[in-house]
């Protein structure tokens, strides 16, 4: 096994004092307790990190207030916030494999992909962000005000910074996400709380390190690591929080919309998935089930937009499935570490009993279990998982699971994969295979999802919504 050693920065960090950054300082919780964080490879506590308390958070978004409210940095030119941003870009490139080796061992995904993924998006996200800072625009207007007919006026319409940013991301990708929400709220001119995930806040600490190095202003950016019942709440219900940023499951979502609306807070929300992926007859079959398997098992299938729901043209479906179901079995489940694995460890415990859970359903249902099912340990893992034989309104192809499996179920036309792809309270994601564009640009409108990919699935770019 091609176990990679880690790097002596990775150790030492881990083994660092459990500190969180507030107002440009490193400190521990207010009442000094810590929760521990796993290695899903093993099982085993890998290290601590303070566990916040209200307290806490309130003294992050009151060090982000001030910071808003400083002149040095509410007032920093455009041509300043880009310099910074590709500061910390260059920073974060330069510590690349480090980055990469604390979301392995935080969160189980394979550190060769985590660099050249998620921490390369990372990277790329903050440049592309970097250039907006120079570009943010106005506009004048020309007004008819009736009531005063003989009077001269001159509008005009100013963007300003928000203020204070609340930002509250998943464990699924820990660093893309955090650079998802810091890149805009610092290109504008906002200043940043961010509560990382209960399981995986070790990104966000080194990137909080690399945001020090670059140079910006004591509280800009400040990092407050906790469990969301606790500090993510507490950061929910200040009322010095100008706009609240989540990405996480649609329950809390929800929870988090109404808060937001009760205090009229700017919200964004990303939530959950239960993308379709769709093949027609007529598709590239081979590369279809490659792309489908690809969809669905993908960082363990804990993606919000993951292609959990695949639906074949029904003469190809057996085939298809056979294909997908070989690619599974092919796979080899392992530590991130270990560059030969093609798949690490769900994130939690708690995560592999819920997907083993949805699995159990299918089988006690009459589901046929194509391939995979099973979970093992030491570590949280479930092997990659195809069902087929389920019914369209099954819990399987209704709820989220967010793991490596995924329904598959036939179709017979177009208007078929329509109606079964759009019957879903869900609309992230969806991907369309086939070779017949005139069929491809009927069905990208009728589907009700937010990206549609054709011909390959979660296909990111910083130039996209």
């Amino acid at each position: 096994m091609s176990l990679a050693a880690l790097l002596p920065a990775t150790t030492a960090f881990i083994q660092r004092a459990p500190r969180m950054l507030v107002g440009g300082a490193w400190v521990e919780a207010a009442d000094g307790q810590t929760m521990p964080l796993h290695n899903p490879a093993t099982g085993e506590v890998l290290c601590v990190v303070p566990k916040a308390t209200p307290e806490d958070v309130d003294r992050a978004v009151l060090a982000a207030r001030q910071a808003f409210d400083d002149s040095a940095w509410t007032r920093a030119r455009p041509r300043e916030r880009q310099n910074l941003l590709w500061k910390l870009a260059d920073l974060m490139e330069r510590d690349a494999q480090l980055l990469a080796q604390l979301e392995c061992l935080n969160n189980g995904k394979s550190a060769a992909v985590a660099q050249v993924m998620d921490v390369q998006l990372s990277i790329d996200f903050l440049r592309y962000m970097a250039g907006w800072a120079t570009k943010i625009e106005g506009s004048s207007v020309e007004v008819s005000l009736p009531l005063m007919p003989n009077d001269q006026f001159h509008s005009f319409i100013r963007r300003e910074a928000v203020g204070v940013v609340g930002a509250i991301v998943a464990w699924n990708f820990p660093l893309l996400l955090a650079c998802w929400k810091l890149g805009p709220a610092l290109a504008t001119g906002c200043t940043v709380v961010l509560k990382p995930a209960d399981e995986t806040p070790l990104s966000a600490l080194k990137l909080a390190e690399l945001v020090q190095e670059a140079g910006y202003p004591e509280g800009v950016f400040n990092v407050v690591t906790g469990t969301g019942i606790t500090a993510g709440s507490a950061l929910t219900h200040n009322p010095l929080v100008d706009k609240l940023t989540f990405t996480g499951s649609t329950a809390v979502g929800k929870q988090i919309g109404k808060i937001a609306m009760d205090s009229m807070t700017r919200v964004t929300l990303e939530l959950g998935g239960k993308s379709p992926t769709i093949v027609m007859a007529d598709a590239d079959l081979k590369s279809a089930a490659a792309g489908a398997a690809s969809a669905i098992f993908f960082n363990q299938g804990q993606v919000c937009c993951a292609g959990s729901r695949l639906y074949v043209q029904r003469k190809h479906f057996d085939n298809v499935v056979a294909d997908i179901a070989d690619i599974a079995n092919a796979m080899k489940l392992g530590n991130g570490l270990d560059s030969s694995v093609d798949m690490g460890p769900l994130i939690s415990a708690r995560q592999q009993e819920r997907v083993a859970h949805y699995i159990e359903m299918g089988r006690e249902s009459g589901a046929t279990i194509a391939c995979g099912g099973e979970q093992y340990g030491p570590g949280f893992f479930v092997k990659p998982t195809v069902i087929v034989d389920v019914d369209q309104q099954h819990s399987l192809v209704q709820e989220e699971i967010f793991g490596p499996v995924v329904v598959a179920i036939p179709f017979d036309d177009e208007a078929d994969a329509l109606r079964m792809a759009n019957d879903s309270p869900y609309g992230l994601g969806a991907s369309i295979w086939s070779n017949d564009l005139g069929a491809v640009h009927r069905m990208i409108p009728r589907i009700k999802s937010g990206s549609v990919w054709v011909n390959c699935h979660s296909a990111l770019d910083p130039a996209l919504p």
